[in-house]
């Protein structure tokens, strides 16, 4: 929740583009330019050969000064929350090895247009190896190679030389943000010793992918436990969005321990999953790309858990909550596998009636991500009524960035058909935004969570009945707020008791805030699980009084 996604914010970076380009992913003229070329090499400091996907960043010199603090530009990215301007362009590299240089034609592959194309002028520009081709999903991280930032005048007279002269060091899974608030900061030392790594091989993921396969996060033990004394405790299961990973739960943890410590949450279990994977993130669905997660979950890794901690092991004290593709994830599992869990507070989740894609009706006829019938844009990133990205403009980034690992390959790892080459069939034509009905349909059946609970509702009522909390602001950021209508809509057609909340005004990134409290949200849900788990506590009672 603290970082929501630094991979997401930097695709949003398309929005910024997309007034300047119009969207398109490489500009055509009757008359072509000369393609500009780029020399890129290994610094000298730099002894060893690697692979990776080499992205080289160009900003505008004189809106990037005037958008540095104190007017020093040490960093060339595609920003949206910046002032300035980034063309990124691409290519794969193979072995590079010290004293080997490769060439990078930065009209090839490119966004939102080839550099031929910029306007001549005074540039900042920097050139990213990313080792691990995880640059869509997390951004640049430990072990990618990077240069300095370069001041220089396009189109280049000559072709320019970059050379790559550093590794970026590893992050440190216990250092908080800046941003961290003092009291999170005092929590964390002991907030570190209560909490303990799970690092769980999965038979069932190994078997579906040939080699051992971790589950992992982390347990946050309340104030109080004792392995030794028989009280147990309820538990609370919470993964992340996109972007997040094992080593992204500092803030969370550190903020929950503070919280229980000094009686503004209630004493449980918290388990911190990581749901993030190569391809993206992989929800915790069984997924015929990602493999059985949810099977894992729900038959490997809690039985262990349980097993290990004193925990409530009843459906009544088990819950889910999470933010995002991490909403997604625990409304996922709380529907799948109703009879395990005692409820979801799933917030701003991804679309679970595909009726609304963010915006997209997925099923009507000729149905397109990119253009409505009118021809007009679909938008899909707003700020305080302003749209700051279309889909398409997304969409093609994220395709320059890398073929693996961003938000909208990541749904298509997770929701669908295996192809015949072996890789998940996109949901839509990345050149025109045309949707594959064959591959939505296939979506329909098996994650429509909407129509899946409409559809099983009989089999599903005895144990899902009272369990769906949905909680999301009317100006979420990716327009996530319609599917949640949407399945509100379903299940009050089917006399299901459920919990909906469209908080006024409220974003994606701001919703848990509630006056100056930034944990405001998650108090309340955590209280509220309590009195699932505890219906008869004085705790309770006492937390509710004024």
């Amino acid at each position: 929740m603290r970082d929501m996604h630094r991979a997401v914010a930097i695709m949003l970076a398309c929005g910024l583009f997309a007034g300047l380009f119009a969207g398109v992913a490489l500009a055509r003229t009757d008359a072509p330019a000369a393609h500009s070329q780029f020399h890129v090499q290994l610094g000298s400091a730099l002894t060893q050969p690697t692979s990776g996907r080499l992205l080289l960043f160009a900003t505008d010199a004189k809106a990037a000064i005037a958008a540095a603090k104190d007017g020093k530009v040490d960093e060339v990215d595609a920003d949206p929350f910046g002032a300035t301007q980034a063309s990124v362009a691409a290519r794969e590299v193979s072995r590079l090895v010290p004293g080997q240089g490769v060439d990078i034609d930065t009209d090839a592959l490119a966004y939102p247009a080839g550099w031929s194309q910029l306007p001549p002028g005074d540039y900042f520009v920097q050139v990213v190896l990313d080792i691990n081709h995880d640059y869509n999903y997390g951004g640049r991280g430990a072990g990618d190679l990077v240069s300095e930032v370069v001041r220089m005048h396009l189109p280049a007279s000559t072709t320019p030389t970059l050379p790559l002269t550093r590794t970026l060091p590893t992050h440190e899974p216990w250092t908080l943000s800046p941003s961290a608030p003092e009291a999170m900061r005092a929590a964390l030392p002991e907030a570190r010793r209560h909490t303990e790594s799970i690092d769980f091989i999965s038979p069932a993921l190994s078997a579906f992918w040939g080699r051992p396969t971790p589950m992992r996060g982390w347990v946050l033990l309340p104030p109080g436990y004792d392995a030794k004394k028989p009280e147990r405790y309820p538990v609370v299961y919470s993964t992340h969005g996109f972007g997040g990973n094992v080593d992204r739960f500092t803030g969370s943890i550190a903020g929950t321990w503070a919280n229980m410590a000094n009686g503004q949450m209630p004493p449980m279990i918290w388990v911190f999953l990581d749901e993030s994977s190569p391809t993206g993130t992989h929800e915790f669905a069984d997924s015929v790309n990602n493999g059985p997660w949810g099977h894992a979950l729900t038959t490997e890794l809690i039985p262990q858990l349980e097993s290990r901690y004193r925990m409530d092991g009843r459906p009544n004290g088990r819950f889910l909550t999470g933010h995002s593709s991490g909403g997604w994830a625990t409304l996922w599992l709380q529907t799948r596998y109703p009879k395990i869990f005692g409820g979801t507070w799933s917030t701003s989740p991804d679309s679970s009636d595909f009726h609304d894609f963010t915006g997209v009706d997925l099923y009507a006829p000729n149905a397109n991500v990119y253009r409505r019938a009118d021809g007009s844009a679909y938008p899909l990133v707003r700020d305080k009524g302003k749209v700051l990205a279309s889909f398409e403009a997304f969409a093609k980034l994220e395709r320059v960035l890398g073929e693996y690992g961003g938000q909208m390959a990541s749904f298509d790892w997770v929701f669908s058909p295996r192809g015949a080459d072996g890789r998940p069939m996109p949901m839509f034509d990345r050149d025109t935004g045309a949707v594959d009905p064959a591959v939505v349909a296939y979506w329909r059946e098996h994650y429509d969570i909407a129509h899946l609970v409409q559809t099983n509702w009989p089999r599903l009522k005895a144990d899902l009945d009272g369990k769906i909390h949905v909680v999301v602001g009317t100006a979420d950021t990716f327009y996530l707020d319609g599917a949640s209508h949407k399945l509100k809509a379903v299940l009050d057609g089917l006399g299901a008791k459920s919990d909906f909340r469209f908080l006024p005004g409220k974003t994606h990134f701001d919703l848990y805030a509630q006056g100056d409290d930034r944990q405001g949200l998650l108090k309340q849900m955590a209280w509220e699980m309590y009195a699932v788990a505890r219906p008869d506590s004085e705790r309770k009672r006492a937390a509710a009084a004024p």
